[in-house]
């Protein structure tokens, strides 16, 4: 998939997207009322790391249930509208609108936005996470998916899985990019994006170990019944193995597709797809979550004696 808000602004790009073979389901990042986004510059990259600060620019509920009725997708594709929860008090009604557009596979609740002035992470305030999960899932019909931010410790994990364990969702997206990070360019001693200050989400390569420690660390704690799609760091056939053989079921790309285009998506498929067949495996259950640990060693006998 594409990584939500990548690629997918207008009902072109979603299409474009969409027309991908390689490609099984299209999300995308939107709030109730349109938003331009954050000051450019917005957004950088080099080879090894991304920083963003977008801050959700889209064009609102209304335009994305139009484009849902005009885009054309195979019938093993999914288009789902990952709902950022700034604006949502209130406004849970919105879901019955969605419930109504039969080309709307499933709805994404999105907690884990980093790039909001003034509005802080809502997926670490755990109370209100789980009054805002519980409003969303009374009034939607759709198939009902969270995307999390990055947690970073054990204790995080074992609470936020006992919340996702009680509640019908159908699949987790993990990780939204790091937050609060920054990158300066020396020549000008300056920042490289313009919003907070300079401080964005870090996302691209960078982020694969965490990336990979939050979906094993939910692999390992949740019903088998929630999906886990693992997003952050995936610039080739190996990078999808991994995610999948720590837990995940599907993968979406993001910083890749501003890297090379959306021809990564044909590439990455195929290289996954020869590292499958060397290792002979037939279906992806063969491996999936099936990480391996390494055995303690032996603690060396010292050779001397003092």
């Amino acid at each position: 998939m594409n990584a939500s808000g990548v690629h997918c602004t207008s009902a072109q790009e979603i299409q474009e997207v969409l027309n991908s073979d390689s490609l099984g389901a299209v999300s995308k990042s939107m709030t109730i009322e349109a938003r331009q986004g954050n000051p450019k510059p917005r957004y950088w990259d080099d080879s090894k790391v991304s920083i963003n600060s977008m801050g959700l620019p889209n064009h609102g509920l209304e335009y994305y249930l139009q484009a849902a009725q005009q885009i054309q997708k195979h019938d093993d594709q999914l288009f789902w509208l990952s709902v950022a929860g700034l604006n949502l008090e209130g406004n849970f009604d919105i879901f019955k609108k969605i419930n109504s557009i039969q080309s709307i596979d499933a709805v994404e609740l999105n907690l884990s936005c980093p790039n909001l002035p003034d509005h802080p992470i809502i997926a670490y305030n755990l109370p209100e996470f789980e009054r805002m999960l519980k409003s969303v899932l009374d009034v939607s019909e759709k198939p009902v998916g969270v995307k999390l931010p990055p947690y970073f410790e054990n204790a995080q994990f074992d609470s936020v899985a006992k919340i996702l364990n009680q509640y019908p969702i159908d699949f987790i997206t993990t990780i939204n990019s790091i937050p609060n990070a920054l990158v300066v360019d020396i020549a000008s001693e300056s920042t490289v994006i313009t919003p907070k200050n300079g401080y964005g989400g870090i996302g691209g390569p960078f982020i694969k170990p965490t990336t990979l420690a939050n979906i094993n660390q939910f692999h390992l704690r949740l019903e088998d019944r929630i999906a886990i799609i693992g997003c952050g760091g995936i610039q080739n056939g190996s990078d999808v193995f991994e995610h999948i053989l720590c837990g995940a079921s599907a993968v979406q790309i993001g910083s890749q597709i501003a890297f090379e285009g959306l021809s990564c998506f044909q590439r990455i498929q195929n290289e996954f797809q020869q590292i499958v067949n060397q290792k002979k495996y037939s279906q992806i259950s063969d491996f999936r979550g099936k990480l391996k640990r390494i055995a303690p060693q032996e603690t060396p006998q010292p050779r001397f004696n003092y």
